[in-house]
């Protein structure tokens, strides 16, 4: 039974939400953060990312910076910037991005779920990473960036997130990426007990982006109940601010590799080892996109060739069976020697909303070669978290993204 609850929010006054509404703090490096904040500073990322009000000589983790950040977001509440709910309520949160519409129902899903499995996980998390948001989150005393979680769909809430959407919308924006951004409000008693009680008749939800996010509001929730003397499982560091999809409504991109060397092999040997190895079946100037979840592509000297896993190199393991597992397994280690993808400088990886000429335009810098993945499906990201298994890194890409700063839940 998943225990997904309303939360008063703390959100930014309608028209100061575009404004304020920010990609996703680590989305950027320090010095990309900068300048985004310098060309905009009253974008919430000054707040997700501190750092930019100091010189670069102060560390990113420095106390000082968590310190600006906590006074920076209360002063921003003292100030009216933002609004603080009365009432604890359900949010309809919609994006719309090249006319595929995605909705959501945000609100606080609990650490109790995440540590007995029913939030479900596919993925490691690194400690420095977990580090910097526990110290962000329990220094401001709030939850500012929402966790992408996922739910196979439920035709009744479907109705009732329909419904909720003919009503005027709190925000109704399109931010500079061009994705536009509407969020509804249900504070009516009976719909938000029938929201209730459609999660408690679920065994399973799924983190889809934002691992990191939700160990560290686990951990601080976790830290919070071992210093305070007593506690009813009901204060609001127990839960963390989510945002639910269905599976139907959500796209996963492709996740693509490119590699700095060709391990010590010429550009014609290479090739005759990877179509010695997989069935080749297209040959290009023009970038090639894969076809299914048993092809890539690949990018070399100036030109693509496509390819497909031949029948026995294939997997029923939800793991093993992914592309990225068997482009690992079967070619990035055996013939370019990357051991391990997580720590190999050899390697980098390339979001598929680059798309395949961003490819070609590394290969001509600084790599030798590039591998186009057909993306990982919402089902098999199922799969996995189901099998109580973990996928290789970097296998799935969502777009668009969630807006941090536009609600946040204090703690």
């Amino acid at each position: 039974m998943a225990d997904i609850r309303p939360f008063k929010a703390i959100r930014p006054r309608e028209e100061l939400a575009k404004e304020i509404a920010a990609l996703p703090y680590d989305v950027y490096n320090r010095q990309e953060a900068k300048e985004a904040v310098t060309q905009n500073p009253g974008s919430f990322l000054s707040i997700d990312r501190a750092e930019t009000f100091f010189p670069d000589s102060v560390s990113t983790y420095a106390p000082e910076v968590y310190e600006r950040a906590r006074d920076a977001f209360w002063q921003w509440v003292e100030e009216g910037r933002f609004v603080r709910e009365d009432l604890a309520c359900f949010y309809i949160y919609e994006l719309t991005m090249n006319g595929r519409v995605q909705t959501g129902i945000a609100a606080c899903a609990s650490i109790e779920d995440y540590e007995k499995g029913i939030i479900k996980k596919h993925e490691n998390t690194r400690a420095e990473k977990e580090t910097d948001r526990i110290r962000h989150v329990d220094t401001v005393g709030a939850q500012t960036g929402p966790i992408f979680l996922a739910y196979r769909s439920d035709p009744r809430l479907e109705e009732l997130v329909m419904d909720e959407k003919k009503n005027e919308p709190l925000y109704d924006f399109v931010a500079e990426d061009g994705v536009r951004h509407r969020m509804f409000r249900i504070d009516e008693g009976y719909k938000i007990q029938r929201i209730q009680e459609i999660f408690a008749g679920m065994n399973e939800i799924y983190i889809a982006d934002g691992h990191h996010r939700a160990a560290s509001a686990v951990k601080v929730g976790m830290k919070r109940r071992k210093e305070k003397r007593s506690h009813t499982d009901s204060e609001e560091f127990n839960f963390f601010l989510s945002v639910l999809f269905p599976d139907k409504d959500l796209a996963i991109l492709d996740y693509n590799r490119v590699v700095k060397d060709l391990n010590g092999k010429t550009e014609e040997e290479f090739l005759k080892e990877v179509k010695n190895r997989f069935t080749l079946t297209e040959e290009a100037k023009d970038p090639i996109r894969p076809k299914d979840r048993n092809s890539f592509s690949m990018f070399l000297a100036d030109k693509w060739y496509g390819f497909t896993i031949r029948e026995e190199d294939r997997s029923s393991d939800p793991v093993e069976g992914l592309l990225v597992s068997r482009l690992q397994t079967l070619l990035l280690e055996p013939m370019l020697g990357i051991k391990d993808p997580k720590m190999d400088q050899r390697i980098d990886f390339v979001g598929g909303i680059r798309g395949l000429k961003e490819l070609e335009k590394r290969c001509h810098t600084d790599c030798k070669v590039a591998f186009a993945l057909y993306p990982t499906s919402i089902e098999e990201l199922f799969a996995v978290a189901d099998a109580g298994k973990l996928m290789p890194p970097k296998s799935t890409w969502f777009e668009p993204k969630l807006r941090s700063g536009l609600l946040c839940h204090e703690i």
